[in-house]
C-alpha cells in the first residue's frame, strides 16, 4: 500500500511538471493599479512651484492634466518617476501636462530629487497636505486625471507602468 501511494504521488508530480507546473509570474509592466472612473470638478488648489510662483490646476484649463501626489521618501513614487517622465515627454505636444505635487517636503529636499531623476514636468510643493485633503486621499502615490474641461475623470492609488498610462490616459488626449 505504501509503495502504491508513493508511486501515485510521484506520478502526480510528474504530470504536474509535464503539464506546465506553476503559472508564470506577471512581468513588472503587468503590476499596476486599477483606475477608478470619477467625475467631479478639479479642486481649486493654489500651491507654489519650485521657483516660488503661485500655481493651480486651473492654469492648465484646456489641457489634459495628470496630477501625481508623491514624496521623495516613498519607494513606489521613486519607482514610477522614470515612467511618468517618459510618458510626459512623449505626450506633452498633444496637450498633456503632468504635475507632480510633493507632499510635506521643503524645496531644499525636493530640488535635488528632481535633478537626480531628470524631471522636466512641473513640480509643486504642498507642505501642508492641501492636495491630499482636497483629493480626499492619504496614500502615496495617488494620481488624478483632469480632462480638458477641468473635470477629474480618473483616479488611482499606487505605482503605474507605461502600459497602464498608454491604456488609460491616452484616450483622453484624442
Amino acid at each position: 500500500m505504501l509503495m502504491i501511494g508513493a508511486g501515485l504521488i510521484a506520478l502526480g508530480i510528474m504530470l504536474f511538471l509535464l503539464l506546465g507546473g506553476f503559472p508564470s509570474l506577471p512581468t513588472q509592466d503587468e503590476f499596476s493599479t486599477l483606475p477608478v472612473e470619477v467625475d467631479f470638478a478639479a479642486p481649486e488648489l493654489i500651491l507654489e512651484d519650485l521657483a516660488g510662483n503661485s500655481v493651480s490646476p486651473r492654469d492648465y484649463m484646456g489641457d489634459v492634466v495628470l496630477v501625481n501626489l508623491w514624496a521623495t521618501w516613498c519607494p513606489p513614487c521613486k519607482e514610477e518617476m522614470p515612467v511618468l517622465q517618459s510618458f510626459y515627454e512623449r505626450h506633452r505636444a498633444e496637450g498633456f501636462v503632468l504635475v507632480g505635487i510633493n507632499q510635506e517636503e521643503a524645496a531644499e529636499v525636493v530640488k535635488p530629487f528632481v535633478a537626480d531623476y531628470g524631471l522636466t514636468f512641473p513640480i509643486w510643493l504642498d507642505e501642508d497636505y492641501l492636495a491630499q485633503r482636497e483629493f480626499k486621499t492619504s496614500n502615496l502615490p495617488s494620481s488624478y486625471l483632469i480632462d480638458r474641461d477641468g473635470r477629474v475623470r480618473l483616479m488611482w492609488v499606487g505605482r503605474v507602468s507605461e502600459k497602464f498610462l498608454e491604456k488609460n490616459v491616452t484616450k483622453f488626449l484624442e
